[in-house]
């Protein structure tokens, strides 16, 4: 006779696996399986280690080493999803609309108090990157923008967050500011628009007011070759 809890087979359905978790999801221990691209890389087994709003995952694979030697590895993972990010710049005035909001991750982690400085991004939520940074910007900064030019693609923390962030400037002018900003209340979101010289953005990088990395990133890009570059030497 089987024991229970020994040698009976667990056929409990499994939220995010067999059955819908509360976002609809299943199927979520399947991710990476099917990974070919790099012949040294062979993905044994992945586990769902937490299916909260986002997800953990832990991957067993095979590496071979540069010398040719296979070894077995494991991985954790979080995946929230990919995201974008924009700079609205408004080149004639010399300025530049960021947010503030409290970051929770980075008050327990030895920020003053949580309060970020950051160019306004968000996660792409179904939408490709230019939908969702013209979504973020009317609800963050209240401002429409116009043309939007790409500015690169980068993992932030590959070595254990799978995100894409996808970086985006745009001019403004005032008269594209034709909302108040501020989020999402129904999302939790409390979002304080700034309206900034772009020299004292930059002197806030500097001295440490600004210590988020994709604004940073934004920021030294429009120094160094974006609106508020130095002239070309035509000498």
């Amino acid at each position: 006779m089987a024991r229970p809890g020994i040698d009976t087979p667990d056929h409990r359905a499994r939220p995010g696996i067999d059955t819908p978790d509360h976002r609809g999801r299943t199927g979520l221990d399947r991710a990476g399986r099917d990974l070919d691209r790099n012949p040294d890389v062979v993905v044994r087994e992945v586990d769902l280690t937490s299916e909260g709003w986002h997800v953990l995952r832990r991957t067993t694979f095979d590496y071979r080493r540069r010398d040719g030697r296979w070894e077995t590895q494991q991985r954790e993972t979080y995946d929230r999803g990919n995201g974008a990010v924009v700079l609205p710049y408004d080149a004639e005035r010399g300025c530049v609309l960021l947010t503030r909001q409290f970051r929770y991750p980075a008050y327990v982690n030895d920020h003053p108090d949580g309060m970020l400085v950051e160019a306004a991004a968000g996660l792409l939520d179904g939408d490709d990157p230019l939908a969702a940074v013209r979504r973020e910007a009317a609800e963050e900064l209240g401002v429409t923008l116009g043309p939007i030019a790409h500015i690169l693609d980068a993992y932030m923390s590959p070595g254990s967050v799978t995100e894409r962030l996808f970086f985006y400037a745009a001019p403004y002018t005032p008269v594209d500011r034709t909302g108040a900003g501020g989020g999402l209340e129904e999302d939790g979101e409390d979002i304080e628009v700034l309206e900034l010289p772009f020299a004292e953005a930059l002197a806030m990088v500097r001295d440490g007011r600004i210590t988020d990395g994709k604004t940073i990133m934004l920021l030294q890009w429009a120094a160094l070759d974006g609106p508020f570059a130095p002239a070309a030497d035509t000498g």
